[in-house]
């Protein structure tokens, strides 16, 4: 009797082929518990971070007495975000009035006659205001440049049209436009230069989009709400249209819409 070859499955043995069934089983549940755990786990990390940072900066700068860790055997967290928020909005409210306003603007003439720090704070109030103003358009438009090579697109975002100083230095003959290349995966590091509007092509993505689709470098596209819509609405449609007995035949969907 001639041994089985090597190169053949032997069907005298169906052990081992449940064997590899159930590996391939596991495997497929590891990498599903992967992809479960893995978003979750990240998303509660990055906020407990964050939570604690801010805590560590809020909590020293209140007396104990007012703390509640002081009475309490235990720390609560988020303590430090919640005063930082109530004092923020505080502060933007009291800003408001006209006491406020000239509270800042006596501040501010104090910092612009600082010789280093009045450059600074000039400098990072007009990003904040660039970035948190809510009727500013920078960086809440996404659009694509041929970069690094012609016939190669980059996501990039629209920042703010050229200034005079270097429109004037590009010539009047084109509006030029600053636009921010983020790299992959990171979206927070990248490129700014100037480019003729003309060669910019807006798209009509969300910025979340656009930096989804930036740190999955393409893996995760952009969905278009009205076919995700479309798509569970077919589900259900199909879910429906199953037949009321064993073997009876599905009611055609002209038919049931008239029903």
């Amino acid at each position: 009797m001639s041994e089985p070859s090597p190169l053949l499955p032997d069907p005298d043995a169906p052990a081992t082929r449940k064997r590899v069934s159930v590996r391939g089983r596991l495997r497929n549940y590891f990498f599903t518990g992967v992809i479960v755990a893995g978003p979750l786990a990240i998303t509660i990390y990055i906020t407990w971070w964050c939570i604690s940072l801010i805590d560590g900066w809020v909590k020293p700068l209140v007396p104990s007495a007012y703390l509640p860790d002081h009475y309490l055997p235990f720390s609560v967290p988020g303590l430090g975000l919640l005063i930082a928020f109530v004092a923020l909005t505080t502060l933007g409210a009291l800003t408001a009035n006209l006491v406020g306003r000239s509270v800042v603007e006596f501040g501010e003439v104090l910092l612009a006659r600082t010789p280093v720090i009045s450059g600074l704070y000039r400098g990072l109030r007009q990003v904040f205001e660039t970035l948190f103003s809510t009727s500013g358009t920078s960086f809440r438009t996404v659009g694509l440049v041929e970069f690094p090579v012609k016939g190669t697109w980059s996501i990039v975002f629209l920042s703010a049209p050229a200034g005079p100083d270097v429109q004037g230095a590009l010539g009047s003959e084109h509006d030029h436009v600053g636009v921010f290349l983020p790299c992959a995966p990171n979206p927070t590091t990248g490129f700014f230069f100037y480019l003729p509007r003309a060669e910019v092509i807006e798209l009509s993505i969300s910025v979340d989009d656009a930096a989804k689709l930036v740190m999955s470098a393409g893996v995760i596209q952009p969905e278009d709400p009205q076919s995700r819509l479309q798509a569970m609405a077919a589900g259900l449609r199909a879910a429906q249209v199953g037949p009321a007995h064993p073997g009876s035949a599905p009611m055609p969907v002209r038919d049931r819409l008239d029903a």
